[in-house]
Formats: C-alpha cells, structure tokens, sequence
C-alpha cells in the first residue's frame, strides 16, 4: 500500500480544520470557560490519538493513560516546586519516565503474551498502584493539593509554564496535537505500522510471517506513553496543582471511548470522536446541572452520555470516522471534486 498524498482532498480539508483553530482563540479570548472546553478537547484528541497507535493499530485495549498523565504531570510539578526547572524541560523528563515505566510494564506483558482482557486489567492496574503511591508518599504526594508557583505575566510567567489566560495552553495542546497526528499518519504508512494492523487482525498468523510481535507492540507503547507523558506535564501546569487524584481511571476510560468511538486505526478518527463528544459532554454537563439545581441530579448528564455512546455502538459500531468519510466523498461528489 502507498502511502497517500500529503496533499490531497482530506488533508487539505484537515488544514482548512487547522487554520480555523489557530484563529479561533482570537475570537473567544473574552470567553475563558469556552477556551478551557476547546483546551480540554484538544488534549483528549492527543491523548486519544496516542491511543490510536497502541490500541487502534495494534489491537492492545490499554487502560493506562491516566498513569502516565499522572506521572508526566507529577515529575514536571515536582521539578518546578523543587529545584525550579521549567515545564518545558520538566515535560520531557516526565515523558521520558512515563516512557521507561511503560516500557518496564511491557517487557514481561508482551513476553508472556498477556493480551486482550488481561492486558486491559493489567494496564488499569497500573493506574491505581500509582494512584495508591503516591496518596502515600508525602515527600512529592500525599491527599492535599500542592500548588505549582503562579506569575500573573511576563518573561516569568512563561518560565512557570502558568498563565491567566488559556490562549497559551489551546496553542501548546494544537502543536502537540498536529505533532502527534503527523506520527500517526507516518507510523499508518510504515513498516511498523502494516505490522501493527496485522497484530490487531491476527497475532499469531503475523508471527508465523517472522514479525516480531513483542518488539512491535513495546514500540508503540513507547511512543504512546512518551505521548501520554508530555500532556501530563502541561495538565498539571494548567490546573496549577498536584494531586494523586490526576491518575484517574476515568480520564483512562475516556480516552479508550474516544479512541473506539472514533475509528480503531484511524488517523483522523480519535480528533473527530474528542470534537463531538467531549464538546458534548461538557454541553450536557453545563446545562442539565443548571436545569435541575439542588435536585441532585447534578450526574444526570452521565446517563445521557452513555445512551449516546450505545447508540454510537448498535448503528456505528465502527466508529464515526467512516460516517464522516462518505460523507466527505458525497461532498466532494456534489462539487465536483475529484
């Protein structure tokens, strides 16, 4: 298979997508809540399209990500608080020791081919070990918040990473968004990448082939949490404050729902999934909590949420992204395009 044109009708389409969002905080710059929504969409879209690497192409449902936000989140706070390194540098040691603890977790998974639903288990786990660790270690956890040093603005201001707007934060999450998403197309289109599909499909007819599996999957799990790990870094700088509480199993379970919804495999899909559904969540969250206050109701979004979701399952069930494709070629049908 041939990798497809950098510039043809979709991508061209995605750029279109691209140069709306880079303008679009210049006209929300008054709406803060509206930019923190567009913020925490963009980061599901990175982490979900990590995902899509591990658990789209290769076929591993990983139940980890919130373990290596947490850890990401944690190193780059605890440097700041500590020794005043920057985020920006703080976000990679923290990716890189996600990455080593991933890849530490997956030498004796892959070895023992633990799969399927014990992969899923086992990668849950992870996050609630870490989550147990470091409710207990006082030195750089514990169960109360600390707080990350705040400069209102200046040259400072960018040093700490901490900013009284969230501009900053949409531009940082769309230039890891578009990073991560040129690693899914370039990885889709490699040797590493029909690898990995293959796995996803049949795991033992791919190794009779001589592909080595073990190797293939600890790859991708690398660069996923290595992902995982640099959102983690800029997480904690946008809330401001370290808790045991980032390592959360349901950021993990929505990452997979947006990764699944979207289109296993496909590049595109986790963004499309992130748009509509996080967008929508949060939607329903703001305005049946306001339609029923004091009702205690406050969780009633949650259950319109799932409906969607197994509406999405029974007449979508592989994911969002072919809807949208034939409607784009439908489109491109009634234009003209070729």
């Amino acid at each position: 298979m041939k990798r497809p044109k950098l510039l043809n009708s979709k991508n061209i389409a995605i750029l279109v997508v691209l140069a709306i969002a880079i303008v679009l905080p210049l006209f929300l710059r008054t709406n803060q809540y509206v930019l923190f929504l567009a913020t925490t969409v963009l980061l599901y879209a990175v982490l979900a399209s990590a995902w899509n690497i591990i658990g789209g192409m290769a076929g591993q449902l990983d139940l980890g990500a919130a373990a290596y936000v947490g850890l990401g989140a944690f190193t780059t706070g605890t440097l700041l608080i500590r020794f005043n390194l920057t985020p920006w540098v703080g976000m990679f040691i923290g990716a890189l020791l996600a990455m080593g603890i991933a890849t530490l977790i997956g030498i004796p998974l892959f070895g023992f081919k633990v799969k399927e639903v014990w992969y899923a288990l086992s990668s849950s786990a992870l996050v609630e070990v870490f989550r147990a660790i470091f409710m207990m270690w006082n030195k750089v956890g514990g169960p109360t918040e600390r707080y990350l040093p705040f400069s209102a603005e200046g040259p400072r201001s960018w040093y700490l990473m901490r900013f009284n707007t969230y501009v900053p934060y949409f531009y940082i999450m769309l230039a890891l968004l578009v990073v991560v998403f040129i690693i899914n197309h370039r990885i889709r289109y490699s040797k590493l990448g029909y690898s990995l599909l293959a796995l996803g499909e049949d795991e033992d007819a791919v190794e009779v082939l001589g592909v080595d599996s073990r190797l293939c999957k600890l790859k991708a799990l690398m660069i996923y949490s290595f992902v995982a790990g640099l959102v983690g870094g800029v997480y904690g700088c946008i809330y401001g404050y370290l808790h045991p509480s980032f390592f959360s199993t349901d950021m993990s379970l929505e990452v997979v729902i947006l990764g699944i919804v979207g289109g296993m495999g496909v590049t595109y899909g986790p963004l499309l999934a992130a748009i509509f559904l996080v967008s929508f969540r949060e939607y329903l969250r703001a305005s049946l909590s306001g339609m029923f206050p004091g009702k205690g109701l406050e969780g009633l979004y949650l259950m319109v949420y799932a409906l969607i979701l197994i509406v999405v399952a029974l007449f979508q069930p592989r994911g969002i992204a072919p809807l949208i494709k034939r409607g784009f070629l439908k489109l491109k049908s009634f234009v003209g395009v070729k």
